[in-house]
């Protein structure tokens, strides 16, 4: 059997998420510092986290933090992925990218989505729906708005304009969808829209030195795993404007024998959308658990492989 770290993506932000972190991640919050150039714990205000940018820089320490306080007492996963900007913590644990250059390259990300949609797009939540259904509802948007996320079979995200959002959101709710809800979003992330600013960050990656993962990395927009550097590369800068099919990539992880997910934080949201794909298997969130009681999953999850 195996494991799986699990990182968030934006919309699971919380104010004074850096500084409820354990007082052992101090030194993570050190290095963030030193990378941007100023103290992280600025970036944790509610006022603050309205910037894409600084909404991103809290998720990507915050899951790094904790993910290296748990791995310096506990066996390291035998899996990591992470959702949207969550990739960025993933391929630092799995040992691919150094954490000063995923600060300043997620930065950088921040900065271009932010720049290129200011105002007037977002993301939308759609709950009840099957895909094929929304992807007809899309067809006939009255402005740009494309699927985004897939969460799960019926937990579908579109990204696009406030208008085309609305008017697909209003058309969903006629056909029986239990909700359709404007996400705390305020860039239509992983669509077509974004990639211009994708093409940016990527040609800031090619300075970046990149390494094999030392722990198997799983994409969130293809769900396989990922060895090759230059491909990892490519994943992590294309990220933002290409769909998540988060439901795949837990099953390949599911397939390949994990049956402990552990999410990083900050809240519990990819713990309620694992619940649907581990029926067999145990998923708990960092948030809100003991130190001793994820130490103790990961030391039976090794045990029982060998």
């Amino acid at each position: 059997m195996s494991s799986l770290f699990a990182f968030p993506g934006q919309g699971a932000q919380q104010v004074g998420m850096l500084h409820q972190l354990p007082a052992e991640t101090a030194v993570v919050l050190e290095q963030a510092s030193a990378a941007l150039g100023k103290n992280v714990l600025a970036l944790d205000s509610a006022e603050a986290l309205q910037s894409t940018r600084a909404v991103q820089l809290c998720l990507l320490v915050a899951g790094v933090a904790c993910a290296r306080l748990l791995m310096a007492r506990s066996p390291a996963p035998d899996y990591v992925a992470g959702l949207s900007i969550g990739a960025y913590a993933a391929a630092v644990i799995a040992g691919s990218l150094d954490f000063a250059d995923a600060v300043r390259l997620v930065a950088l990300r921040g900065e271009l989505m932010q720049q290129a949609y200011p105002q007037g797009y977002g993301m939308t939540a759609i709950l009840g729906l099957d895909q094929a259904t929304v992807e007809r509802l899309l067809a006939d948007a009255p402005g740009p708005v494309y699927l985004a996320n897939i969460n799960a079979d019926n937990q579908l995200v579109i990204a696009g304009s406030d208008a085309a959002m609305a008017a697909v959101a209003e058309r969903a709710r006629v056909l029986g969808a239990g909700a359709a809800k404007r996400l705390a979003m305020s860039v239509p992330s992983h669509c077509e829209l974004l990639e211009q600013p994708a093409r940016e960050l990527a040609d800031a990656f090619a300075g970046v030195e990149l390494r094999r993962p030392a722990i198997r990395y799983l994409s969130g927009s293809t769900a396989r795993p990922i060895f090759d550097p230059e491909r990892l590369r490519d994943d992590l800068a294309f990220n933002m404007c290409r769909v998540i099919d988060w439901h795949a990539t837990l099953r390949t992880a599911y397939e390949r024998g994990v049956r402990l997910h552990i999410e990083l934080p900050p809240g519990a949201v990819l713990s309620g959308l694992a619940r649907r794909v581990f029926d067999q298997g145990t998923v708990i969130a960092f948030q809100g658990a003991r130190l001793d009681t994820l130490d103790a999953l990961l030391r039976e999850e090794v045990s029982r492989t060998r």
